[in-house]
C-alpha cells in the first residue's frame, strides 16, 4: 500500500514538474517573441532616424552649395558688370570728342565681358558634366582660379576704370590654401567694386599682410565723411548689409576668420578680414 502511494506521489510530482517546465517554456517563448518584435521595432525606428538624418544632411549640403554658387555668381557678375557699366558710360561721354579714348573704354568693356564669360564657364564646368560624357572637364577648359598672385591685373582694371588704387604688401608672401587664396582675392574685388560704384574722386588703399599664423586683408576707400551728412556718403552700404559682404563674411567664417565692414568716421569705407593660416 505504501509503495502504491509512493508511486502515485512520484507520478503527480512528475506531472507537476512537466507542467511547470511547459509553462516556463511558454513564458520564455512569449518573452522571446516580444523581444524579437521590440528588436525589429527598434531597428525600424533606427533606420527611419538614419534616413531622416541623411535627408537632413543632404538638404544642408544642397543649401550650402547653393549659397556658395550664389556667392560666386555675385562676385563674377557684380564685379564685371560694374566695370562694364562704368566703361560704357565713359565711352558714351567721349564718343564724339575723343574717339580713341572711347575705343579704349569699349575695349575694356569687351575685356570685362570676356572675363565674366570665362569665369562663368569655369563655374558651370564644375556643376555640369562634360558634353562628351567625361567625368571631369579637361584642365585646359579652366581659367586660372582667382588668387592674390593675380592681384595686379585686377588693380589695373580698376585703375583704368577710374579708381586709383594703392597696394601695400607686408610680410613674406607665402603659398596659401586655395580656398583662403580665393577668399582673399574676392574680398579685395568686392571692396573695390563697391568703391568704384561711388566714383567721383574716390580712391582706395589695399593692404595684404602675411603673418606667421594669419593673413590680413584690408581695403580702405575715401569718400565724404558720415559726420557731415553728405548725400554721397548715404550711398555707401550699411555696415555689412550688402549681399556681397554678407557672402564674404560667411566665406571667411568657414576658415575660422572674421570680417569687419563699416563706414569710416573720417569718410569712406573700410573692409578688413583676418584669416588664420594654422587652423587644423
Amino acid at each position: 500500500m505504501s509503495w502504491k502511494a509512493g508511486g502515485v506521489w512520484e507520478t503527480e510530482t512528475g506531472w507537476i514538474a512537466a507542467l511547470v517546465a511547459a509553462g516556463a517554456a511558454g513564458w520564455l517563448g512569449v518573452a522571446l517573441g516580444r523581444a524579437r518584435r521590440a528588436y525589429r521595432a527598434a531597428i525600424g525606428a533606427r533606420g527611419w532616424l538614419l534616413e531622416r538624418e541623411r535627408e537632413s544632411a543632404a538638404r544642408t549640403a544642397v543649401d550650402a552649395e547653393r549659397a556658395r554658387i550664389a556667392a560666386e555668381l555675385h562676385d563674377i557678375v557684380s564685379h564685371n558688370v560694374s566695370l562694364m557699366v562704368v566703361q560704357a558710360g565713359a565711352a558714351r561721354e567721349v564718343l564724339t570728342t575723343m574717339p580713341e579714348e572711347a575705343a579704349a573704354a569699349m575695349a575694356a568693356v569687351e575685356s570685362a565681358g570676356r572675363d565674366a564669360m570665362t569665369e562663368l564657364r569655369h563655374l558651370l564646368g564644375l556643376l555640369a558634366p562634360a558634353a562628351d560624357g567625361r567625368e571631369e572637364p579637361a584642365e585646359a577648359d579652366f581659367a586660372p582660379q582667382p588668387s592674390l598672385s593675380r592681384l595686379s591685373p585686377l588693380i589695373d582694371r580698376f585703375a583704368f576704370a577710374g579708381l586709383p588704387v594703392e597696394v601695400r604688401i607686408s610680410g613674406e608672401p607665402q603659398p596659401l590654401p586655395a580656398g583662403i587664396d580665393v577668399t582673399a582675392y574676392r574680398i579685395i574685388q568686392e571692396a573695390l567694386t563697391n568703391a568704384l560704384k561711388h566714383g567721383d574722386g574716390v580712391k582706395a588703399e589695399v593692404t595684404v599682410r602675411y603673418a606667421d599664423h594669419y593673413l590680413r586683408v584690408e581695403v580702405l576707400n575715401s569718400g565724404p565723411s558720415v559726420l557731415v551728412g553728405d548725400a554721397a556718403a548715404e550711398r555707401q552700404p550699411a555696415d555689412g548689409a550688402g549681399r556681397g559682404l554678407v557672402g564674404l563674411r560667411e566665406r571667411v567664417a568657414v576658415y575660422g576668420g572674421d570680417l569687419d565692414a563699416r563706414r569710416r568716421l573720417g569718410g569712406g569705407y573700410r573692409v578688413r578680414a583676418r584669416i588664420p593660416l594654422d587652423r587644423p
